[in-house]
């Protein structure tokens, strides 16, 4: 869709230059932004130009650029004892986006747009990623992804913050994960995503959304007796109600998943594939190759 209200795109190429009028927004991937009509939008401010590296290794943390495309997440090596690997993949295709998507659309896109069916939402608050927001003022500040996004198309950034990376510790991406997912078309929008973590500790989390209104996590010290995750559950009064399902059914398919991945998580862990398929979509790219050290 054209934007016919913008009178100029900036492309930046230092954090100097990055800095937004009235009626601008930041530019990453543009799939939501030229979907449709954005009133009073009168300029874009194009991340890309940043030259941000996709992904990096910095200490103990993988650090995925705002402008990291799905296409280069996707193709994130699985290093050695990375069990929560294929939930990447898992939650990538609960887009059903063709690979001309995959290769522009955003991670930083997907988590602030804040739609309820966000996958790179569901992906980041399984795995407690730590969103970095830039600051006006030249500073920054770091908030969970899974407080990040308060509702639908609701979240806590605000006008002339920019979300700069989202960092997801090394400790997740060895725990071992659940997936679940559910829609009422082969191809449509997710119902219901909900995913289990169990971390090398026995801390055991799990993560509800496009069910909800914003992300759901129940947090337990090990993984929970039958009861004690029904109350929890029990607890949740965000459920969603749009065409792609009703809030009592959500609430119901979330807890039969709910349960599922808790008995799941009480059977011995599957052993690991020796190399993980990957799903490629587009020409190949270095760029998602993470590097290691330099800075976030």
């Amino acid at each position: 869709m054209d934007l016919i209200t913008v009178r100029e795109v900036r492309t930046p190429t230092t954090r100097g230059e990055l800095r937004f009028g009235p009626g601008e927004l930041p530019l990453g991937g543009g799939t939501w932004l030229y979907s449709e009509p954005q009133p009073g939008l009168t300029g874009l401010v194009d991340l890309t130009t940043l030259g941000w590296a996709p992904l990096q290794v910095v200490g103990d943390v993988l650090s995925i650029a705002a402008t990291c495309t799905l296409a280069e997440l996707t193709r994130l090596p699985a290093e050695p004892g990375w069990a929560a690997h294929p939930l990447v993949r898992q939650c990538a295709e609960s887009l059903l986006a063709s690979f001309k998507i995959w290769n522009t659309a955003t991670v930083g896109g997907n988590v602030a747009t804040s739609l309820p069916a966000g996958a790179m939402t569901s992906l980041l608050s399984t795995l407690d990623a730590v969103a970095v927001v830039w600051t006006p003022d030249g500073g920054e500040r770091r908030e969970p992804v899974v407080e990040l996004v308060t509702g639908v198309r609701e979240n806590t950034l605000r006008h002339g913050e920019v979300l700069r990376s989202l960092e997801v510790p090394l400790g997740s991406l060895r725990s071992r994960t659940g997936f679940r997912r559910v829609s009422l078309s082969p191809l449509g929008r997710s119902g219901t995503l909900v995913t289990s973590r169990t971390a090398p500790d026995g801390e055991w989390v799990l993560t509800v959304t496009a069910g909800t209104t914003r992300p759901e996590q129940l947090r337990f010290d090990e993984v929970p007796g039958e009861r004690a995750l029904a109350d929890a559950l029990a607890r949740v009064d965000t459920w969603y109600d749009d065409p792609h399902g009703a809030p009592d059914w959500r609430r119901h398919v979330s807890a039969l998943f709910a349960h599922e991945l808790r008995a799941e998580a009480l059977s011995p862990a599957p052993t690991p594939p020796a190399r993980p398929f990957v799903h490629r979509p587009g020409p190949a790219r270095s760029a998602g190759t993470p590097t290691r050290g330099g800075t976030a």
